[in-house]
């Protein structure tokens, strides 16, 4: 697949890149909605609904190979992209902290690796675990996901941690939503001011929706 991606021209893997990453924006919305339920006071009823659904249904389980398969690509095209840039301008600006980039642009790489850091702790946590790739919490069933979550969200280190890889989330979902528009050729002087706005209001309502979970179980729950 590398030998693959590196043989497409700079416009073709960024096209591809819009695409899956609004792909991948999309499933956000989804997975946020499913996260939230853990705040109802049903004793995770409503979730455990939602989780059964998620992880029956052959739909979804087909949109999870394309999910998975999406984030790999995904995170492939944006490290080819970001070193080929970094070949193609080796010398330093002259002038330091100059750039034609905007601040998210120009750290999007970074806040990046960040997600994917999170992302491989994340999996470790849930996704792996129902595949049978890691074994689930002591007393833990291995389809009880709402008691992996209060037990991980009960614990202050992580539920911080996981408050501030959502601010991350929110510095590269801000340029990255603009961006994937801007590739595909979407960009106009009627509509461009709304995808920024619509951009900015997904880049915080987002994150914070996730944020909220583990802000409800340190000091709610």
């Amino acid at each position: 697949m590398g030998n693959k991606l590196l043989s497409y021209s700079s416009i073709t893997k960024k096209v591809v890149m819009a695409l899956v990453g609004l792909f991948l924006i999309s499933f956000l919305l989804v997975h946020m909605a499913i996260n939230l339920l853990l705040l109802s006071k049903d004793e995770g009823a409503a979730f455990m609904v939602a989780v059964e659904f998620m992880t029956t249904n052959p739909l979804v389980k087909i949109m999870e190979i394309f999910l998975m398969g999406g984030f790999v690509v995904h995170i492939l095209i944006g490290v080819i992209i970001q070193i080929q840039n970094w070949m193609a301008r080796p010398v330093r600006y002259k002038v330091e902290g100059y750039s034609h980039l905007s601040f998210f642009s120009k750290y999007m790489i970074h806040t990046g690796a960040i997600i994917f850091i999170f992302l491989l702790v994340h999996f470790t946590n849930f996704y792996f675990v129902k595949l049978g790739m890691v074994s689930p919490p002591a007393g833990v069933g291995k389809e009880d996901f709402y008691q992996m979550a209060t037990m991980l969200f009960a614990d202050k280190f992580y539920s911080i941690l996981y408050v501030v890889l959502m601010i991350f989330l929110g510095f590269h979902l801000h340029h990255a939503f603009q961006s994937a528009f801007q590739t595909l050729g979407l960009s106009h002087t009627k509509y461009t001011p709304f995808i920024k706005a619509v951009s900015t209001i997904y880049s915080i309502v987002v994150p914070l929706g996730f944020a909220s979970i583990p802000l409800f179980f340190i000091f709610i729950k």
